[in-house]
Formats: C-alpha cells, structure tokens, sequence
C-alpha cells in the first residue's frame, strides 16, 4: 500500500506545516517574526564583532552581506518579480521566468545591489572585498523592503500560487537565520536566547520495528508551498526495518572515542579516511578532554561546559557518523526509511534536535522541474548526502517532514547529528 505521508506526523511538523500552508494575513505575521530574528541575530553578533569582519572560509560569509543578501532576495523575489502573484503557474506563461531573465527590466531598489548581493552571480571571495552599504543603509534597505514586500503581499491572491513567493522569501530568511547560528558557533561568540539550545533527553529510547511497505518519497502534488526538490515523487518499496526512536546522543557515541575509533581505519571509508587525514581530528570538534580521567567538555557559542551525556551527538560530518555505525554495527537510514517513520510514527520517532546524514545521495525526484529559484537545489544534485529533520538552531518553522537539506559531508560547523538502523 502507498502512504502519502500525511497520516501520521510528528507533532514537530505542525508549525511547518502552518507555515507552509499560512494565507496573507498569517503569512505576514511569520515574515514579520523571521525578520525580528535577523536583526536580533545581527545585533548579537554585531556587539561581538566591532569591525563586523570574519575570516575568509568557504563555510562564512561577511554578516553585512548576510544581512543585505537576506533583504536583496525578497526584494527580488516579492517586489521586483513580475510573475510574482502568478506563483508557479508563471511557468505556463513565462517559460524562463527566472530571475536573471527580468532582473535588468524591474531594478532594485539600490542601484548596485545586484552586483553586490546575487550570491548565483558574486564569487564567494570576493564578498570580503565588496563596497557595501553602512550598516545604517543596510537595515534602512531591509525596512523598505519588508514594508514593500508586505504591501505586495495585500495585494497578492490568497492561494498557494500567489503565495508561493512569500513563502519561499521567508523560508530564505529563516535558513540564513540558521547559517548565521552556525556562525556564531564556529566563531566562538555568544549566544544565549533559549530558542537556539540543545536539550537532554537522557533516556535510552527503544527502536521502531517497521515493516515492509511501499513509501512515496517526496510531497507528491500538496496543498501548500514545497521546495522544488521535494517533488513530485516516487513509490520506494522498503524493506522491513529497524531504526532507532530518537538520534545517537553523546552517552552513544562516546565509547566509539574512547575505544580509539578515531585511530582504527577499519571502521571508516575511503573518504572518510581522507577527511580524518586532512582535518587530523582525533574527536569530535566540539569535545575535549584535558586528562584520561577527566570529564568531557563540550564547546557551545564561545564556551567549554560540562558535557550532558544526553544530549544528542552534534557538529559531526557524515564520515563520523558512517564510522560510528561500522563501529556499532549499525547503519544510517535511507532518507525514505526516515521519512516514512517521522511522517507514520507520530511522537514515538523523536525527531527536530539535530540535522540528520542518510545513506541518501541528494538527487532529482522522478519528475523532478526546477522552481523560479533555479538555483535553489539543482546545482547541488552532486552527490552530497541529503540531511533530514532541523536541528536545535533551526526555526520551528522549517522542521518538516518532507524537507530535503543537503551538505557537503565533510561538515561539522553544521548542527547535524544522526541516527542508525539495524543491519
């Protein structure tokens, strides 16, 4: 029998699916809330770093241009797009409907800011180099745009095609939201609103036996926005399994360091023995240990504490987690495994605490069309493994069953954890 899904989600899912299928006046209300969280975000790290300058790394970007890039992308996509209150349907009326097709015909508000914020055309280096606007232009640029952003939005059909836009501006700001975070982690500042911190869950939760059936991974045709990756879908027939009820915490992964997995080339691939070379990490980024008998500590926005042994394992890369489960005798799930259990389990699969690696290489859904936003996820159908559920600095809002996230699998900056499957 096929499932669609919708019979059973997480309780975790119902603040995306909210969002997902949130009409005008609603929709406001969130794009207005993820706004107040960009500045908020930009401010702590602005107190922290004077200069507001971050070393040049493929993982960071400037926090100014953060912040214009954030504003520029609604803009474009609310204000500026002529096919805005047609939605996806702009498609059948405009074949090439992407953005660089109009962007010279409805300029920006800033004359320049195309060249300075199209993160499709301006090389990753030379963000550090650009002339941007002071900090006082960029959050005046960001005020008229929001204010012209929501007066488009009043005016736009109450349905998902004119919707569609606001959608995905606000889904846009919330994953930079999240980037920034990351940021702030990797940078070592400070930050201490509640929203954005792990949780102990020191219970050993039971696996979920589930048996064979067939799954249709991806949203199918929904109500509601969809990031274009999620579609259309495909029947999977699966296997019976065995997987764990909630992800692999720090009291799980633990023995695998203290038993020198770090050192047994056994338990890792070729490419993760690449990684461990180039990286030459002997734990996981964030732990340390001063002595043989001493406590573990972990590292959390700019400060060593104490490690709670149940909070789940995080900022570790796909290498770590395919080393851990060959070590355990575990494997990690196929992305329709773990999306068949989130969506069909209800609260027995514990999901949304961190970002979670499949054994699922991101790629094309059958059918798969790329949305306006061309480059949202086609160029990135390169292998990398797809990540499942939102982690503890993720927005409630983008924790949904169906969303598709992708990453390098060499990163650790990254709030991503795991979970395992029985062999």
């Amino acid at each position: 029998m096929d499932y669609t899904g919708t019979e059973a989600a997480s309780v975790v899912a119902q603040p995306a699916t909210a969002a997902r299928q949130a009409r005008r006046q609603a929709l406001s209300v969130l794009i207005q809330d993820a706004r107040a969280d960009t500045l908020n975000l930009f401010e702590t790290i602005r107190a922290q770093l004077k200069d507001l300058r971050v070393p040049l790394h493929p993982n960071l970007n400037p926090p100014l241009w953060e912040l214009g890039h954030v504003g520029w992308f609604q803009e474009l996509w609310t204000v500026r797009n002529p096919y805005q209150a047609l939605g996806l349907r702009a498609s059948l009326r405009a074949p090439d409907q992407s953005a660089e097709s109009w962007m010279q015909t409805c300029p920006a508000r800033r004359a320049n800011a195309d060249a300075l914020y199209n993160s499709v055309q301006v090389i990753h280096a030379s963000r550090w180099d650009l002339q941007l606007p002071t900090v006082q232009q960029t959050l005046a640029d960001l005020a008229a745009h929001l204010d012209h952003s929501l007066a488009h939005l009043e005016r736009t059909p109450d349905d998902d095609h004119g919707l569609y836009f606001h959608r995905l501006a606000l889904f846009h700001e919330d994953m930079h939201h999240e980037a920034g975070l990351y940021m702030a982690q990797a940078l070592g500042l400070s930050i201490t609103d509640p929203r954005w911190q792990p949780q102990i869950r020191p219970d050993r939760a039971t696996a979920l036996a589930l048996d064979p059936q067939d799954w249709m991974l991806g949203a199918g045709a929904p109500g509601g926005f969809a990031f274009d990756n999620e579609l259309i879908g495909e029947s999977i027939p699966l296997p019976a399994c065995e997987i764990d009820a909630q992800v692999v915490r720090w009291h799980d992964y633990l023995p695998f360091v203290e038993q020198g997995g770090y050192q047994r080339a056994e338990f890792w691939d070729e490419a993760g023995l690449s990684w461990l070379k180039r990286s030459g990490l002997l734990m996981p980024l964030v732990l340390q240990r001063q002595g043989g008998h001493s406590p573990w500590q972990r590292w959390l926005y700019g400060q060593w504490h104490p490690l709670e042994a149940g909070e789940p394992a995080v900022h570790l890369t796909a290498h770590e987690a395919r080393a851990w489960c060959a070590w355990a005798g575990r494997r990690l799930p196929t992305e329709a495994e773990w999306e068949r259990a989130a969506c069909t389990q209800g609260e027995r699969f514990a999901w949304g605490e961190v970002w979670e690696w499949t054994a699922s290489a991101h790629r094309p859904l059958a059918g798969f069309e790329a949305h306006p936003y061309r480059d949202y996820s086609a160029p990135f159908f390169d292998g990398r493994p797809v990540l499942r559920g939102g982690s503890f600095m993720t927005q409630p809002r983008m924790k949904h069953p169906r969303y598709r996230n992708f990453f390098a699998p060499d990163r650790n900056d990254v709030a991503a954890g795991f979970r395992s499957c029985a062999r």
